[in-house]
């Protein structure tokens, strides 16, 4: 049955805006080329477009085309305003973005273990009113938000998880009745971790693949045939309650102590660190990711005869000045970062630090290795901030047990992205909500068409 010419000229106008939005701005004629739209077809579109207020003329094509033909339209930016959160236990980071994406400020705060709900969820949502005034954003328009726990796939909610803060339920609630115009929705944060590396990552290429959290916690993001799977309760990738050997005892359905989570947790890691002989800086609790970047670093010095310091990388107060775009990587509160000439650590010996980092490969591969016998995903990313921390060197070493392990081909890639993942794959997640709900106009208002 053909389209009803509504529905033809709805389908033509998110075309339209797609290509705009991949593109960047383009004249009525490229439009026409790249849609294979008719000359009229398109300039209908390109006036019922503006008359929405999605698209604006922002210049010309060149010097020596003038005229009406020159013109050269772009999505009007500003036309909507979004917010993505990154929620952890330790903090909260929050970004704000126009319609096309364009990161317009960003900043996070550390909320500590002793900080009751109530004051927890008013400095969070504060930090999202002064991140957005700092953009210059009068209202928002989508709020994507990325948190740990189970995300209930019937209701979208956040489900109330042993372990994690009553703050971060309150925080959706709360963030809706302050912003009351604004499309809050609350995501799992491995899952958004994948969507960011299946967009913008080492995962491009990939319409199949698992992503691997390496955190606070260990989590798991299935992606199969291009699309997430969340499962019949929104607990695909819990592998933290996976049942591993070696443990002194067995998950619960309320703790994942005795699971994989006791193996590759930050703070397993960092017993492990500790028990391998890894240095930490004086005066400073040595960090997972601190750990695994040092011990990088010296098994890479090793082998070029560099004896160059390495900062241990310990929780810092404060965001780093990188950009979140492109690639993500700032990190949260609590997040390992590098500060020149803070907290440098003693070189760790090149020996302890290839133990450690063998070590920490067996027990990634554990994990890795029930992944690739159940979903034979063909790819797994070491992702979060050890998974950045690790890189190649880690890497490489689980990608050899799995070889070992299993005789199905698995690729082991590790993350560009880091932990700015999740707040990359809320921002991405918020945009899509909202190009979904804007680039569908509604009649357009006559006006004269604009020339060719």
């Amino acid at each position: 049955m053909p389209a009803s010419p509504r529905t033809a000229r709805a389908i033509n106008d998110r075309l339209a805006l797609r290509l705009l939005q991949q593109e960047g701005p383009l004249t009525a004629g490229r439009l026409k080329q790249l849609t294979g739209l008719s000359r009229p077809t398109v300039a209908d579109l390109v006036e019922r477009l503006t008359a929405a207020g999605l698209i604006a003329v922002v210049g010309e094509a060149g010097e020596q085309r003038r005229g009406p033909n020159a013109k050269v339209y772009g999505i009007v930016a500003d036309r909507a305003h979004l917010a993505a959160l990154d929620v952890r236990t330790e903090g909260v980071a929050v970004a704000v973005a126009d319609l096309v994406g364009r990161v317009l400020a960003e900043a996070s705060v550390p909320i500590g273990d002793d900080t009751g709900t109530g004051p927890a969820v008013e400095q969070a949502v504060t930090l999202v009113e002064r991140v957005a005034k700092e953009a210059g954003a009068d209202r928002l328009h989508t709020v994507g938000i990325g948190a740990p726990g189970l995300i209930d796939p019937s209701s979208g909610e956040l489900r109330n998880s042993t372990g994690l803060p009553e703050w971060h339920r309150r925080l959706v609630a709360t963030l809706q009745e302050r912003l009351p115009e604004a499309r809050v929705s609350v995501e799992n944060e491995t899952n958004l971790a994948a969507l960011a590396e299946q967009r913008d990552g080492v995962a491009r290429d990939r319409d199949t693949f698992v992503l691997l959290w390496l955190g606070h916690a260990p989590g798991a993001a299935v992606v199969l045939d291009g699309a997430l799977r969340r499962g019949a309760s929104g607990g695909t990738g819990e592998i933290g309650f996976l049942p591993v050997p070696g443990t002194a005892a067995r998950p619960t359905s309320t703790d994942c102590e005795g699971g994989f989570h006791s193996l590759a947790s930050s703070a397993a890691v960092v017993s492990l660190a500790a028990a391998c002989g890894m240095p930490a800086a004086p005066g400073e609790p040595m960090s997972a990711v601190g750990a695994v970047r040092v011990a990088v670093e010296a098994v890479r010095a090793s082998r070029t005869g560099s004896s160059r310091l390495t900062p241990e990388g310990g929780a810092p107060t404060s965001r780093s000045s990188a950009p979140l775009l492109p690639g993500g990587g700032a990190p949260l509160p609590g997040a390992a970062s590098r500060t020149p000439g803070a907290g440098a650590s003693p070189p760790a010996a090149p020996a302890a630090a290839a133990r450690f980092l063998d070590a920490l490969a067996d027990r990634l591969a554990v994990g890795v290795a029930s992944v690739v016998a159940i979903l034979d995903p063909g790819c797994v990313v070491l992702g979060g901030e050890v998974g950045q921390a690790g890189g190649e060197e880690l890497a490489s070493r689980v990608r050899d047990r799995i070889a070992r392990m299993t005789p199905l081909p698995t690729e082991v890639r590790a993350t560009t992205l880091g932990g700015g993942a999740v707040l990359r794959g809320a921002l991405l997640t918020a945009r899509d909500r909202a190009q979904e709900q804007l680039f569908t106009p509604g009649e357009p208002r006559r006006r004269p068409a604009p020339g060719w």
